[in-house]
Order: structure tokens, then C-alpha cells, then sequence
């Protein structure tokens, strides 16, 4: 147990550039694609070595409307698509930005409704 501990703080402790190395040679020598535990890893690092849990991606996340823009029955239209609700409930959200369009989504769902939503002319976080 105190040899996985030791391992972890050691992983936790990396650079950027150790962790893009050792990618590397997961990838190359054993097959395996380490995108999502080097990101981890990497900003766990990045942040100067704080605790493993810190360096966890998040895999859920909330879609803010912050402000409607300048098309806001576009973004109305829009939201009332996205979310399944009713005209009035998808106006209701739009008017009282910012608040959270969906929840709990997946990171590309997530990024995909956010696009969306700017390409209509929202203003638009993800949390």
C-alpha cells in the first residue's frame, strides 16, 4: 500500500513535459492512449502538487446562459430545442440569465450546446 502511495505522489508531482513523455511511452510501447489521465495528471501538476482528488477531470458538467445577446427569440427558439420544454419555459430560462440550460451533461454534449447557443448569439459558461 505504501508503494502505490508513493507512486501516486510521484505522478502527482510531474511536469508537463514528464507527463507528455511518459504518453508517450504508454502509447508507443504498450497500446495504451492516456489522454484523460495525463490531463489529470498534467493539471495536477500544473497546480503545484496539490492532492490526487484535486487532479480528477471533471466528467459532468452544467451549461450557463449568462445573457441571451442581441437574438434573444433566436436563443428562446433554441433553448426550447435543446431542452424539450415548452415555449414559455424555454423563454422563462432565457429571461432569468443566468441560469443553467441543461445539467449534468457530458463534456462534448456540454461543448456542443454551447456552440450552439453562441452561434445564436448567447453568452454561455459551462460549469
Amino acid at each position: 500500500m505504501a508503494d502505490l502511495k508513493d507512486f501516486a505522489e510521484q505522478l502527482v508531482n510531474l511536469t508537463v513535459k514528464e507527463v507528455n513523455e511518459l504518453a508517450d511511452i504508454l502509447k508507443e510501447e504498450y497500446g495504451i492512449e492516456p489522454a484523460a489521465a495525463a490531463v489529470a495528471v498534467a493539471g495536477g501538476g500544473a497546480a503545484g502538487g496539490g492532492d490526487g482528488e484535486a487532479a480528477e477531470e471533471q466528467t459532468e458538467f452544467d451549461v450557463v446562459l449568462t445573457a441571451a445577446g442581441g437574438s434573444k427569440l433566436a436563443v428562446v427558439k433554441l433553448v426550447k430545442e435543446l431542452t424539450g420544454l415548452g415555449l414559455k419555459d424555454a423563454k422563462e430560462i432565457v429571461d432569468s440569465a443566468p441560469k443553467a440550460v441543461k445539467e449534468g451533461v457530458s463534456k462534448d454534449e456540454a461543448e456542443g450546446i454551447k456552440k450552439s447557443l453562441e452561434e445564436a448569439g448567447a453568452e454561455v459558461e459551462l460549469k
